[in-house]
């Protein structure tokens, strides 16, 4: 076989190894399993302190009345544990009743983009919260979260994307 030939089989069986060894293949995009706390639903926690906390921790608050009861639950996020999409872990926490000498409870970790208070209302006429999970290529998780003996739960995730019209399809995973 004369040279000039070897080369060009070579080019040809090696071109597109090297082609694909320099190319990445798409990132597959997937909601990242949660951090774990530092407390455990129920117990007592600082605010800024406990819950789903980093090292070096840069703090945000997102306080709302989620019980209807005049008293601001604690939310707060570190944003030194947020995604490239901007999502983050919002920590839950039941402040004691006015005047009392009990600790803040730790009401569990919202993952989410963005929170949306619901009418829907679980135990101790606590809200409903959806929480807005980004994903790549204009999909997100909607995730409700529902409290439940003392703490919040996930009850639900739906997966969407945006459509052209800018409104959301979405697919349940319940298959009734």
């Amino acid at each position: 076989m004369s040279h000039r030939r070897m080369s060009w089989i070579s080019a040809v069986t090696v071109g597109p190894i090297v082609v694909a060894a320099c190319t990445r293949a798409p990132r597959a995009s997937s909601p990242r399993v949660m951090p774990t706390p530092s407390v455990q639903v129920g117990a007592c926690g600082e605010p800024g302190r406990d819950g789903v906390i980093g090292d070096a921790p840069r703090l945000d608050r997102a306080d709302r009345d989620l019980d209807g009861d005049g008293t601001v639950e604690s939310i707060v996020v570190d944003r030194a544990m947020c995604t490239a999409e901007g999502n983050c872990y919002w920590n839950v926490f039941r402040s004691p009743p006015s005047g009392s000498q009990e600790c803040s409870r730790y009401a569990g970790t919202f993952a989410a983009t963005a929170l949306e208070p619901l009418a829907a209302k679980g135990d101790d006429n606590m809200s409903d919260v959806r929480g807005y999970w980004n994903l790549h290529g204009g999909r997100l998780l909607l995730q409700s979260y529902r409290f439940v003996r003392g703490g919040y739960q996930l009850v639900e995730a739906l997966l969407c994307r945006r459509a052209a019209d800018d409104k959301l399809d979405c697919s349940d995973t319940d298959s009734r």
